[in-house]
């Protein structure tokens, strides 16, 4: 009996030892797993401060009113920014230049009306990734800048925002920018949203992108992809 107590109670101190190693080493992996993401992070840190950095010299550079080419998986969209509007030239220079919307999709269409993107969220295309859709941005709002002469004519570049009552300074998304479609529909939003910009070649493809298939929430059925937003070789410089 004095012989099986004994080995009751070796048994249980091997499994409290057991118990302890295990805890030490679930320890040990979580600090790994801290320290790898931790070290992901910080590269892809410096890998955009890198991109940053390159696309304000590149900015240094650009005329007033450039040009870049919205690359979808549809045709690409050539918009000219506007000089009157500067601070929404230099955020959309900054980010396009630095890469932000490279794999982003027009998460919001509605034919006979406009096509929407530049939410980051959009990388996600999970079940949860989709529920946020339209949620997104890099942290921080533009203000309005309003101009009698920036219309929502076909082909307008502007910026999305969130509504008067959570927003009544009106001021524009981080990165989040639609086309206009329909110059008819989209002329009430004229003095409400900032317009930047407009579309000087594609129109094809915005009406192409308009008439994709959509679910309920006017989401394209098959992913519309910008593949990149990039300089015009040819006419932005």
């Amino acid at each position: 009996m004095k012989h099986l107590i004994f080995l009751a109670i070796g048994c249980l101190v091997l499994a409290a030892v057991a118990i302890g190693c295990g805890g030490r080493n679930k320890k040990a992996d979580a600090s790994a797993a801290e320290a790898a993401l931790k070290a992901e992070q910080d590269s892809i840190a410096a890998q955009v401060a890198e991109k940053q950095k390159k696309a304000e010299d590149i900015m240094k550079t650009l005329p007033e009113e450039p040009v870049f080419d919205i690359v979808t998986n549809l045709g690409t969209i050539k918009v000219k920014l506007y000089s009157k509007t500067p601070l929404h030239r230099y955020n959309f220079e900054k980010l396009a230049l630095s890469g932000y919307y490279d794999g982003l999709l027009f998460h919001r269409v509605i034919n006979g009306f406009m096509i929407q993107g530049g939410d980051p969220n959009t990388r996600d295309r999970s079940p949860e990734g989709v529920a946020k859709y339209g949620q997104g941005g890099p942290g921080y709002t533009v203000p309005a800048e309003f101009i009698p002469g920036y219309r929502h004519k076909k082909g307008a570049l502007a910026a999305a925002r969130r509504g008067d009552a959570a927003n009544p300074m009106k001021e524009s998304s981080g990165s989040q920018f639609y086309l206009v479609q329909d110059e008819a529909a989209c002329a009430q939003l004229d003095g409400a949203y900032t317009v930047y910009g407009e579309t000087i070649e594609g129109l094809d493809v915005i009406d192409r992108i308009a008439k994709e298939a959509t679910d309920n929430r006017d989401r394209p059925v098959h992913d519309v992809i910008i593949k990149k937003i990039i300089l015009d070789e040819k006419i932005g410089q």
